[in-house]
């Protein structure tokens, strides 16, 4: 104890209860178990929540949190308009896309999204949803599917990558209005994820010809992509959620059975964290690192079933004193 005062300047204090106000790192002996104690970072878990109205796998989806996201499109079979809004404990059917479609991106919140691209047939059509229906604007310059895609609101968007045929690297950029072509991925796939804004975004795994998983990481800062450390499991497709390029989360994806893997991103490598209950791919995402959701996919079978991500942000542990 005398080395923890000479290195942060005060002494370990005695409680017989925790004390009040933690911050990370704070360190206390609990006189009533004879233990040290601290203050960590949460571990996080994954908790059944409220089942789709419509099993549906290669939904798109949109959100902030676990308890305000939307799902939209995908395939039940057949091909689906239908969006669903997520309030913490429920879904409920609201308007429809404007055109049905699946393997499409999808990015924003429960109430300021926009849907792009899908299939079938093969689309650049793009959407957005204001919260309570959707209007058609201007296309996207490449018609794709499968893409990764970033984005805080239906005026702030990115995707990237996709199937045109073949593999695409493209990577476009929407301001509310219209799509612009920016720098491309370093490495063409399809089936791939992301997270984050159109100005800080990750994207991860997916498939490329003859490698049909891959691991790698890419980092986007506006200008360009950075690859950056490889995913632990390689998956595709994978579901993500995030707000920026420093924290993503990753979850299920094919690899070869049903994956329920779950990976967080901290700008710097990728950590396992706690399995999804039910292994699955083609499955929704929306939320942050620290309220995620995910919904619907393939098991198989197709699937309704959702699943909410709470990470706490501290959590107090015992000390390993021996």
């Amino acid at each position: 104890m005398s080395d923890y005062k000479t290195i942060h300047g005060v002494g370990i204090r005695d409680y017989t209860t925790d004390p009040d106000n933690l911050i990370l790192g704070q360190v206390w002996f609990d006189k009533t178990n004879n233990v040290l104690q601290f203050q960590a970072e949460g571990a996080g878990a994954w908790a059944t929540g409220g089942v789709l109205n419509t099993a549906r796998e290669y939904i798109a989806g949109a959100g902030v949190s676990n308890s305000a996201s939307l799902g939209f499109g995908g395939n039940e079979p057949p091909t689906s308009a239908k969006t669903e809004s997520y309030n913490g404990t429920s879904w409920t059917e609201v308007n429809d896309l404007s055109t049905g479609r699946n393997q499409m991106g999808g990015a924003g919140t429960s109430t300021s999204a926009v849907g792009f691209g899908g299939t079938p047939p093969l689309s650049n059509k793009t959407d957005t949803w204001n919260g309570t229906s959707w209007t058609e604007v201007n296309t996207m310059n490449t018609t794709t599917r499968l893409m990764g895609n970033a984005g805080s609101s239906s005026t702030n968007a990115l995707s990237f990558g996709g199937l045109t045929p073949p593999n695409t690297a493209k990577n476009e950029k929407w301001n509310g209005t219209s799509w612009t072509e920016v720098a491309d991925l370093n490495t063409a796939r399809h089936q791939l994820g992301g997270g984050g804004t159109n100005t800080s975004a990750l994207a991860l795994g997916g498939n490329t010809p003859g490698t049909p998983l891959i691991a790698a990481t890419e980092s986007w800062n506006d200008t360009s992509w950075s690859e950056v450390a490889d995913l632990n499991t390689p998956r595709a497709p994978v579901a993500s959620s995030g707000s920026s390029n420093t924290s993503i989360l990753a979850f299920g994806g094919d690899g070869p059975s049903k994956r329920a893997q779950t990976e967080s991103w901290n700008g710097t490598s990728w950590t396992e964290l706690a399995d999804l209950n039910t292994a699955r791919s083609a499955n929704g995402g929306s939320g942050i690192t620290t309220s995620a959701l995910t919904f619907g996919g393939d098991v198989p079978p197709i699937a309704n079933a959702t699943e909410e991500w709470s990470d706490p942000t501290f959590s107090i542990k015992t000390a390993d004193t021996d």
